[in-house]
């Protein structure tokens, strides 16, 4: 049974067993409901026998007071049971999400943008939490607590007990029935949510691109749609629900004329006691309404397949796997025949083949598109390559964890991400215990010191999200300054140097020139100034080494670099008129 539910709801181990439990409690509590209908067959029961009722006074005060302590009992356990476990099992969910998806392969998120990953971690956990907490246990549990009273009614008097009963398994049939037009509906449901959270999301990114070109009212036009769309798809989804629910719901009530039919007749029969006819008209009201709550909940159930797939989806999601221990011999980085392709089978790489040695500096060069940025990511095990292989220091990157293998490497990106914190805090971001001493050496290594010095509180100033304050090229910067914080024997640089000025590129080149004694560097760059000082360089062109070498060299074999250092040198010389 834990499996049943761990694998039904995406939930871990505990949170299965927490699901059992607040099912039986669910049950209980259920089943506590049923006391005072009990307590009150008796007293009617007594008082058409003409009972002297001030003589079970004390009985009657009793079973009150019994009555509502095991309610309140059940309903505490219940609590706990389903909603407060829930709530811990929903933080452990969002928290191995999170987990899951650092441990998963870059390939993973070429296919799910952002808005989708943010919708299954914030929106689809949250389904499964409101379900976890309100739908599930009660629903299973009024299951459970209806089939243990089921069974005593039908040894109480069986004819009567069927006349109770027939419209629930119906009922319940006519909702499960509905599961695929649920799905079919929460389907387009999710889409039209997602859509419009990225068109959202797009417009708030884009809103400056959008005014300068007088773009505004023609992509809202758009966004309009989406939100028309949305409507239109929770109608759709409501309405399909409900045809089911409230038919099943409506199929409940010939319970009760079912029970009054046969018992009626019963009665006038002689086969049935007018106590035993009173019992079961109370049996059913309580049954019937409780049940059609749980008609609604069961259709919310079916309801939460597609939440729970695109959770397992990502659970299910192969990790990227390898040794702690990275017994390297040197940092050389090594592409032996190396070929990658992406799931769409689009060739990216085919047939790489070349050294980054420790102590130089290697350029990857070459037109847009032509697998440089790609190169550097397998050699960081952010993809892992289909053929040849990459090595390390003589080891196969594939056999390492990609964590450990990632303390070894300082990356800067293109596109650099910061925090809203101080910036004292965001270029501490490359090594976490770092003294404010260490951190102020490698800003002024990154060419930050000055510009640092002239905000309103220096290093301690908060720099907005994703550094909003500063301008491209500070924002650069302090992601470089990051890179020398953490002073890793191999250094990845993806077009860092792309928005600084050539007076601050030039001090940051200086400076990395300090930086990468006895260090594997490869940089990746489109300008060809950037990368004139470079021991080695490697052009790809697309997805092939169409050549290697020194820069003099290359330039003397009037090859693919010497092309594109005389199309650079023309593009300088362009002038306006």
């Amino acid at each position: 049974m834990k499996q049943y539910f761990k694998k039904k709801f995406a939930l871990s181990d505990q949170g299965a067993k927490e699901m059992i439990l607040g099912i039986v409690s669910a049950a209980a509590q259920n089943l506590a409901l049923m006391f005072p209908v009990t307590l009150l067959y008796i007293f009617t029961g007594d008082y058409i026998e003409g009972v002297n009722l001030q003589s079970h006074t004390g009985f009657y005060i009793g079973g009150i007071a019994l009555c509502l302590v095991l309610i309140v009992l059940t309903s505490i356990w219940q609590y706990n049971t389903a909603y407060k476990a829930t709530y811990k099992e929903s933080a452990a969910r969002r928290i191995s999400l999170a987990e899951k998806l650092r441990k998963l392969p870059l390939s993973f998120f070429a296919k799910r943008d952002l808005a989708d990953l943010t919708s299954t971690i914030m929106s689809d956990a949250e389904v499964m939490e409101h379900a976890g907490s309100y739908m599930i246990p009660q629903y299973y549990g009024s299951i459970v607590s209806t089939l243990i009273i089921c069974v005593g009614l039908v040894f109480f008097r069986w004819e009567m007990a069927l006349a109770a009963v027939w419209p629930i398994p119906i009922a319940l049939i006519i909702v499960l029935t509905s599961k695929s037009v649920q799905n079919h509906f929460t389907r387009k449901l999710k889409k039209a949510q997602i859509e419009l959270n990225e068109g959202v999301q797009e417009f708030i990114e884009t809103s400056r691109d959008l005014k300068s070109n007088n773009a505004e009212n023609e992509y809202l036009k758009g966004l309009d749609e989406k939100i028309d769309s949305l409507e239109k798809r929770s109608i759709g989804s409501e309405l399909g629900t409900a045809m089911f629910v409230v038919s099943a719901q409506m199929l409940l009530k010939f319970g009760i004329g079912s029970v009054a039919l046969v018992g009626g007749t019963m009665l006038v029969g002689g086969s049935l006691t007018l106590m035993q006819f009173f019992c079961f008209l109370l049996v059913a009201s309580r049954l019937y309404e409780p049940m059609s709550s749980t008609l609604i909940n069961l259709a919310a159930i079916n309801a939460l397949q597609i939440n729970v797939d695109r959770i397992s989806e990502i659970n299910n999601t192969k990790e990227q796997e390898g040794s702690d221990i990275f017994a390297q011999k040197g940092y050389d980085i090594v592409f032996d025949h190396a070929g990658f392709s992406y799931e769409d089978e689009k060739t990216v790489l085919s047939d790489v083949s070349f050294t980054a040695k420790q102590g130089e500096v290697t350029a990857l060069v070459g037109p847009s598109g032509g697998g440089k940025t790609t190169v550097s990511r397998l050699a960081a095990r952010f993809w892992d390559a289909d053929s040849g292989k990459v090595t390390v220091g003589g080891v196969d990157v594939k056999t390492v964890d990609p964590e450990t293998l990632l303390g070894s490497f300082s990356i800067v990106f293109q596109d650099v991400t910061l925090f809203n914190n101080t910036v004292m805090e965001n270029i501490r971001v490359g090594k976490k215990d770092a003294t404010d001493e260490e951190v102020l050496k490698a800003a002024k290594l990154a060419n930050c010191d000055e510009f640092v010095r002239d905000l309103p509180a220096g290093y301690d100033t908060m720099i907005g999200e994703n550094g909003s304050e500063l301008s491209g090229g500070e924002r650069q910067r302090i992601s470089i300054a990051r890179a020398f914080l953490k002073d890793a024997p191999i250094i990845l640089l993806d077009e860092a140097t792309a928005s600084l000025d050539v007076e601050n590129e030039t001090k940051v080149q200086s400076a990395l020139s300090r930086l990468i004694k006895d260090k594997t560097v490869m940089v990746i760059a489109h300008r060809m100034r950037t990368v004139a000082g470079a021991n080695k360089i490697v052009v790809l062109s697309e997805g092939s080494v169409a050549e290697q070498g020194s820069p003099a060299g290359l330039m003397k074999s009037g090859g693919v670099f010497a092309d594109m250092v005389r199309l650079q040198t023309e593009g300088q010389n362009w002038s306006i008129g």
